[in-house]
């Protein structure tokens, strides 16, 4: 006689999410749809990922955004589809996106009375597309401080990471991944394109304390804070104790570069330099989501000085250096900052 062995639950993003929703008994099950919305447009942009070489999607779009960065034609869809998708499910009131100066006002009948709004970077690392290498999304939920039965105001989106309900991001790869936390840890989930569904393959997921990867463009060393500097000669000096020295990785893709330090074990650093005094990222769609998924892993997330979940926005393209990942790796990148700081003032 054989013996039926059981297989691991199957679960997929939707089960899940209804699962959780008792975590948030005053939402009445808002969130628990707007992450639905979101998870279908991550479909639809996956799927044009997936088929850009065959489509005449690829290349420059002729536009600038408000970055000024040129906007590949993918960019543009992206943007389009999460738009549209948050739009349709009438629980976003507005959006801030990467691609866009101002807010993005939802104004339909199904959202007049919506109870959040969304700041999302609809295709990160968009400079690797037309190489074929790993972008991703990068979104960001809040309650609206606003008025409900009233129009949106930028103040609904300048709040504290602190105050976020939930963040996350999709990373299209080999395998398309959703990640995402409501502040109760960080699950992830693998498309599975046989049946069209992101099916938990992640559970509760954890950054390794420390690890062996820094990831900077080193490129730019010579116009990096001392600070960084001297952190950067420490991951090369050889000590064996510590398994020194470290390996440089670097894709240029923010979410590629996070979700492999996420796994194993590593810290980000994209500082300030001489020609970018505040850094490059923006606090709002890519810094606060992805330090509030690293402190619910179990890592850390700063400006090399101060908690990046702490920091105010006034703007919002507001731009932050960032030092994200492992425990003692931030730790030690940030001993190096106050040192550079001491031995300035003094």
């Amino acid at each position: 006689m054989s013996t039926l062995i059981p297989s691991r639950r199957f679960v997929t993003l939707g089960q899940f999410i209804i699962e959780r929703q008792a975590d948030f008994p005053y939402a009445k099950g808002e969130l628990s749809r707007l992450l639905r919305d979101i998870g279908i447009a991550a479909k639809l942009v996956n799927r044009e990922v997936n088929k850009a070489g065959l489509a005449d999607i690829l290349g420059e779009h002729g536009e600038t955004n408000v970055q000024g960065e040129d906007q590949k034609k993918l960019d543009v869809y992206a943007n389009e589809q999460f738009i549209r998708a948050l739009g349709a499910g009438g629980e976003c009131i507005a959006i801030a996106s990467e691609e866009n100066e101002d807010l993005i006002e939802i104004s339909s009948s199904v959202s007049q009375n919506a109870r959040y709004v969304v700041c999302i970077d609809p295709l990160d690392g968009s400079s690797n597309i037309d190489v074929n290498v790993s972008i991703g999304t990068i979104f960001s939920i809040y309650r609206r401080r606003s008025e409900v039965d009233g129009s949106a105001r930028v103040e609904d989106f300048l709040q504290k990471g602190t105050e976020q309900v939930a963040a996350g991001y999709v990373i299209y790869g080999s395998s398309t991944m959703l990640v995402y936390t409501t502040g109760r840890g960080v699950n992830g989930f693998t498309l599975d394109p046989s049946i069209g569904e992101f099916c938990l393959s992640h559970p509760d997921m954890k950054i390794p304390q420390s690890g062996k990867i820094y990831s900077i463009n080193e490129g730019n060393y010579a116009h990096f804070p001392e600070g960084v500097k001297a952190f950067i000669r420490y991951c090369q000096e050889e000590d064996t104790s510590t398994g020194r020295p470290y390996t440089t990785r670097y894709i240029g893709s923010l979410v590629a570069d996070f979700h492999r330090n996420m796994i194993k074990g590593g810290i980000y650093i994209y500082p300030s330099t001489g020609k970018a005094k505040s850094g490059k990222l923006r606090l709002l769609y890519e810094c606060n989501p992805l330090a509030f998924i690293m402190e619910q892993a179990g890592g850390l997330a700063s400006d090399g000085r101060t908690r990046i979940l702490e920091l105010q926005p006034e703007s919002l393209h507001q731009r932050t250096p960032l030092f994200i990942g492992s425990p003692e790796l931030v730790n030690t990148a940030e001993a190096y900052m106050r040192q550079e700081q001491e031995t300035t003032a003094s």
